[in-house]
């Protein structure tokens, strides 16, 4: 069996999969177009998610698995895969802790008035009168309550904060005081007083949130986007800083990566820029890999029990 990966993970990574799996013939190349020439003799490929091309799919006649080793797959060309009826996994699950941690982190930050701390302390000024708050008893709206949505409840309900969710069905969850749907939500928007989004980017999801529905927060909400940029336009996003509608807005993903230097929302008063870091920490690439080990091995068995397995149908 051929497997191709197309990054190069760091050698103690290759060494291990090399050492768990003699039989299989791995070939790790920096990026997709170094892979080309193989990819007709690849059975499986393994990707970031971000590479992949109707012609990359076309070029691999053998090909019956992709393994995605990161949770978003809006960029994988599913009808290409579909029609070639290729199996399809991802790493759904190892980003809810660091992106849990990121959201109490931004939170907590707010909450205390940390960056203001910071500038204060550049220019030797002592002065304890800041507007801090506590998480305690505050509202929290998370949009997406799954896998990192409920681990984003777990740690608020630590800090005793009124937890609301919404999901697809609207049936609640453990760490949920209420659960919503995208159709239902939007009535939770004038109570909360943190709304953070770790929604996935879909057919339902994209452009969901307008202008009126910043219109409908509390002027002192705090809106935190650490799932798709797409979620909402980033004209919408500037009119609400314009407009003051909300007291802060703290964005971890956008439409374009990188965010241009001359970009708006680097100099916006309103506006806290993240790099798309909420996710990253050393142990990302060990748990991802975990997972495509064991799907490994489900499918060097002939085994059904794989972990995420996608539906390509929906893409997700």
């Amino acid at each position: 069996m051929k497997i191709i990966v197309t990054f190069q993970p760091k050698e103690e990574f290759i060494t291990d999969l090399k050492n768990n799996f003699p039989e299989v013939e791995f070939l790790f190349y920096k990026k997709i177009k170094e892979a080309e020439d193989e990819l007709p003799n690849a059975e499986v490929i393994v990707t970031m998610g971000e590479d992949l091309t109707d012609d990359h799919i076309e070029r691999s006649k053998q090909c019956k698995w992709i393994m995605v080793t990161s949770a978003g797959l809006e960029k994988m060309p599913f009808e290409a895969i579909k029609k070639r009826g290729i199996l399809v996994t991802n790493a759904r699950g190892i980003h809810k802790i660091p992106m849990a941690e990121f959201t109490i982190g931004l939170m907590l930050q707010h909450a205390k008035q940390l960056q203001a701390v910071w500038e204060q302390e550049k220019d030797a000024v002592w002065s304890r009168r800041l507007p801090t708050s506590e998480l305690c008893e505050s509202s929290l709206l998370i949009l997406g309550a799954g896998a990192i949505g409920g681990e984003i409840a777990r740690l608020a309900k630590a800090f005793h904060m009124n937890v609301s969710g919404v999901n697809s069905t609207g049936l609640t969850g453990d760490h949920f005081d209420d659960m919503f749907t995208l159709q239902t939500f939007r009535d939770q928007l004038p109570k909360a007083d943190y709304i953070v989004s770790v929604l996935p980017s879909t057919s339902e999801t994209k452009g969901i949130l307008e202008v009126d529905h910043f219109e409908q927060m509390k002027d002192s909400a705090v809106f935190i986007n650490i799932g798709r940029g797409d979620l909402v336009e980033e004209s919408v996003l500037l009119e609400v800083q314009e407009k003051n509608l909300i007291r802060h807005m703290y964005l971890d993903v956008f439409d374009q990566e990188p965010l241009p230097e001359n970009h708006p929302f680097w100099k916006a008063a309103s506006i806290t820029v993240t790099p798309h870091l909420s996710s990253i920490t050393k142990k990302y690439m060990p748990r991802a890999l975990e997972i495509f080990k064991k799907n490994l091995f489900t499918y060097s068995n002939n085994m059904d029990n794989y972990i995420n397995l996608i539906d390509t149908e929906r893409g997700y």
